[in-house]
């Protein structure tokens, strides 16, 4: 414990701070955030500033009329939808004597509650390790040096730079190991690449519904629920697309507006997935009425990671939610329903074309030669198989330029294009 905090309840008082000229978090956002947490939200105070109070981020008048309204809700708890400096968590705690949590800290919060897998541990573990390095400064200054040497002679480290020390072994662990996860990634994204296998990555803003997509597609069974950020561990199945043969499917973790740069980091090896992949299948609430908002938070996530000229499909899902008079607002997007298969077989094949895969060929194969033939099915290539009269194969096989290519130098005679 840095210094000692007010103990904090589920009676919660959101502070949305609006700044002129800055990217702002949305309020809606905030709020589904807490009830993500299981905070019970008495009340929404708001307030515009230029700039940031150096002391409290907002100004006096504002700490005390939050002391009227935390006295008024009989609320312990403070959400502030910005991230405050150390002095100015500490100082606003102190003053309203509350405990002050961030719009990070209550992220890192569900997060930690939500990851399931070794991986998503490890990756909530750094980011709250690293977000711990920072709200060291100035929570041990009260305490003097400690005594070092043999002898006790001379000045020893402060606690603040034992405590530093001590972070910064336990943030070089875990990224070490996390390194190894990477590693594992990359080796798997090489074997599908060597296989001619190609990747789609579902991404979307979260609660979108990428998770009942998912398992309405692949047959899985990952957790979904009616909340933010259900899903954190990345699940991948391999599926059958009509006219792609086989696909991998990954379900990533959903986005946010004003993604921590925190997370950002330390789910790197996550959204390698979303960067590598060949298509990106970007599922929109389309019931939500803030949908044109949230595609564009979106976007703006997948340009941070480096992810923007993935190619995209748009699926407009919770078809089972929207008027069908407003239908035709949904333009050349797949408008779905994963809870009742409405759109599911058209998705599919824009999917499969999106791909880009091309006409089916006509290989055809000697008897002997059966290390080619397991090769082409391993590729999940082959759509057709004809045994003829003097024992040679004939294969029908969706082959693109670069598995066409492959088959060249391994001198797999290709017959026609079937038209």
């Amino acid at each position: 414990m840095l210094f000692e905090r007010p103990e904090a309840g589920r009676k919660t008082v959101l502070l949305q701070i609006e700044l002129r000229r800055q990217t702002n978090p949305d309020e809606g956002e905030f709020v589904e955030l807490a009830r993500s947490a299981e905070l019970d939200v008495v009340q929404v105070e708001r307030a515009k500033r230029d700039t940031p109070h150096p002391r409290w981020f907002v100004g006096s008048g504002k700490v005390e009329e939050l002391k009227d309204v935390l006295r008024w809700a009989d609320a312990s708890l403070v959400l502030i939808n910005h991230d405050l400096s150390p002095g100015q968590q500490r100082n606003l705690e102190q003053a309203l004597d509350c405990r002050m949590i961030t719009r990070t800290e209550l992220i890192l919060t569900i997060f930690a509650e939500r990851a399931r897998s070794h991986e998503g541990q490890l990756q909530v573990e750094l980011a709250q390790l690293k977000h711990a390095q920072t709200r060291l400064v100035r929570g041990w200054t009260h305490l003097d040096r400690q005594k070092g040497g043999i002898g006790m002679r001379g000045a020893g480290e402060k606690q603040i730079e034992l405590d530093q020390r001590m972070l910064a072994e336990r943030v070089k662990a875990t990224e070490q190991k996390l390194q190894n996860v990477s590693r594992r990634r990359a080796q798997n994204r090489r074997g599908r690449h060597r296989t001619g296998t190609p990747t789609v990555s579902l991404v979307g803003y979260t609660n979108a519904g990428k998770s009942t997509l998912f398992n309405a597609i692949t047959q899985a069974e990952v957790y979904a629920e009616d909340l933010l950020f259900a899903t954190l561990d990345p699940t991948t199945r391999k599926i059958d697309v009509p006219g792609a043969g086989n696909v991998v499917m990954t379900d990533t973790v959903g986005f946010v507006s004003v993604l921590p740069h925190a997370l950002v980091e330390a789910f790197k090896a996550t959204l390698e997935e979303v960067v590598h992949a060949d298509l990106l299948l970007h599922v929109v609430d389309v019931a939500d009425p803030l949908r044109e908002e949230r595609i564009e938070q979106v976007q703006a996530v997948l340009a941070e990671i480096g992810a923007a000229e993935v190619p995209q499909l748009v699926a407009l899902n919770k078809a089972d939610l929207l008027d069908p008079r407003q239908a035709h607002e949904c333009g050349n997007a797949s408008l779905v329903s994963a809870l009742t298969g409405q759109g599911l077989g058209e998705l599919l094949d824009r999917i499969g074309a999106a791909l880009g895969v091309v006409a089916p060929h006509q290989v055809l194969l000697q008897p002997h030669d059966g290390k080619n033939r397991a090769w082409l099915y391993q590729s999940g290539a082959v759509l057709e198989e004809t045994m003829l009269t003097d024992g040679s194969v004939q294969l029908t096989v969706q082959a693109d330029e670069q598995l066409l290519g492959q088959m060249r130098q391994r001198r797999v005679h290709v017959a026609s294009a079937k038209i």
